[in-house]
């Protein structure tokens, strides 16, 4: 197969006019098929705003073809396949998978597709349930500290932008098989090759239910509101999961994706001596602008034609007392929501559908933390640091979401009133100083951040720029620490995911959960000769 690189095309085109591109880069050469493997689109030339493809294209003769043309745009590829591994025959113990975000969720299906019938233990609701709790929250405020955007089936991510980029390095294929496998479980083909791929909330929800149903179907096996509340060891050895306080689930091998927010989870670990250590994060606040205004900040007067994807940013800026001000998990045409978990504390979170087409776009705008800000050096003390603020936010806006106008956050004072921008949430508002929620050398790094902005997007730092508080769950605030065979410093227990402080988004995570599924299956295997 060969790869050609850097097609370029008006971004308003037709599958034709990129048929007859393909052709031309080829020289009319006979081809079989193509398929697209990245597109993205180029806006730093308003006037000119373009997608760019990278196409893999079969067709006879490959190596004549390219010793005949030395195009530094055309390359012959192979393409990354990823292996499930084989087991020659059943073991006699299930292993357990703790939690049903991206990594547990990845996790499980790759011990069922290797004939491992995985338990999957939820603490939270299964998706169609879990959504009716989290829109009854948003609608009264009351919260069910088991089921909401944090916990249930399909984790976090699942009340989010849905977006699924990632850093991590895919020379095994794993990220390929986690857009393949979204897509098979119905997400939109488009991810498989979308710059900035993304699922959407709406469409989210219905792709974790399937992916319930084919772990199910392969053998795996689900238990909703079931907490881990206690671990059980033999030898120093894990032997089972206490769950809801009463249930003894006896198992040798567990995999622990319980998310950022496990607070209770992490507590009764530490007591049971897991070894893990505070880790850097960081805080901030939600800021929304028009949808309409940031499409027009980056693509100019081709906005107009509504042709093109709602506009995303990313910005970046370094205080002068040294902190990174960042935005973070931008939500184009999204909602600012509700995201709390514990009765007493708040925080927010962003979210789209698969349309992006709300009202406004939103992002945190977050300032770094490390352990030296939390106080103490204890392994939990970031969630303390967490704690405290949340509190703080949840009493500034008396249990509804705070908001506020830059310009008054600027004056440091409570907002009376909204301006031009009006707030697009999930869940009641109301007006607060969100200074009061934030340490001082939060806010000064992310109103400088806010100015920096201005100068990459005009408008950014408007006085009627809408704020909210506080964005306080950016990852997990702690590691579990694992060895080279991914178990924890109790064996048997398989630290996986954001909560475990390892990934970072639904990508990431999801490789995660996979790369940790493999090497219980290696050592399991080494134990019970199944490979």
């Amino acid at each position: 197969m060969i790869r050609i690189s850097q097609i370029k095309l008006p971004a308003v085109h037709t599958k034709k006019q990129l048929e007859q591109k393909i052709k031309k880069e080829v020289h009319y050469a006979q081809f079989q098929t193509y398929e697209i493997f990245k597109r993205s689109l180029d806006a730093r030339k308003k006037d000119q705003i373009s997608y760019v493809y990278t196409v893999d294209v079969e067709m006879e003769r490959e190596q004549e073809f390219l010793k005949r043309n030395k195009n530094s745009k055309i390359t012959k590829v192979e393409k990354k396949q990823y292996h499930i591994p084989v087991c020659k025959k059943e073991i006699p113990a299930r292993p357990v998978v703790i939690g049903m975000g991206p990594a547990g969720l990845f996790a499980a299906l790759v011990l069922a597709e290797v004939g491992l019938k995985p338990v999957l233990v939820e603490r939270g609701k299964p998706v169609e349930e879990r959504m009716k709790d989290v829109d009854a929250f948003w609608e009264t405020g009351v919260l069910n500290p088991e089921s909401n955007v944090q916990f249930g089936e399909g984790g976090a991510g699942t009340f989010s932008d849905g977006k699924l980029n990632t850093a991590v390095k895919d020379k095994f294929g794993r990220n390929r098989f986690v857009l393949e496998t979204f897509v098979k479980y119905g997400a939109p083909e488009e991810i498989l090759y979308d710059g900035k791929p993304h699922i959407g909330t709406d469409l989210l929800c219905k792709v974790v239910a399937n992916m319930r149903a084919a772990i199910c179907h392969a053998g795996g096996e689900v238990l909703f509101e079931s907490k881990v509340t206690d671990i059980r060891t033999e030898d120093h050895r894990l032997s089972g999961l206490v769950i809801n306080g009463a249930e003894l689930l006896e198992c040798e091998a567990a995999v622990l994706a319980v998310g950022h927010s496990a607070r209770d989870t992490f507590e009764m670990l530490y007591d049971r001596k897991l070894f893990m250590t505070p880790k850097s994060f960081a805080i901030g606040v939600r800021v929304e602008h028009p949808r309409q205004r940031i499409d027009e900040s980056q693509y100019g007067k081709a906005a107009e034609s509504g042709k093109l994807p709602t506009a995303s940013y990313k910005l970046t800026y370094r205080a002068s007392n040294g902190r990174s001000v960042y935005s973070f998990c931008m939500c184009p045409g999204g909602f600012v929501v509700n995201a709390s978990s514990e009765n007493g504390r708040l925080t927010v979170n962003g979210m789209s559908n698969h349309d992006r087409m709300a009202e406004n776009s939103n992002s945190a705008i977050i300032a770094s933390v490390t352990p030296e800000d939390f106080g103490d050096d204890h392994p939990l003390a970031g969630v303390s640091f967490q704690r405290k603020w949340e509190e703080k936010a949840y009493q500034a806006g008396r249990g509804r979401i705070p908001v506020q106008k830059l310009s008054d956050f600027r004056e440091n004072r409570a907002s009376e009133c909204f301006g031009a921008i009006l707030p697009n949430t999930k869940g009641k508002t109301a007006f607060a100083n969100i200074r009061e929620c934030l340490p001082d050398e939060i806010s000064e790094a992310i109103l400088e951040g806010m100015d920096a902005f201005e100068k990459k997007i005009r408008g950014f730092s408007d006085g009627d720029t809408v704020l909210s508080g506080i964005e306080a769950r950016t990852s997990s605030p702690l590691r579990m620490e694992r060895d080279e065979t991914f178990q924890g410093s109790i064996p048997g227990i398989y630290p996986c995911g954001e909560g475990a402080g390892y990934a970072g988004g639904i990508t990431s995570a999801a490789i995660d959960g996979i790369k940790t599924a493999e090497q219980l299956i290696e050592n399991m295997g080494k134990k019970y000769n199944i490979l």
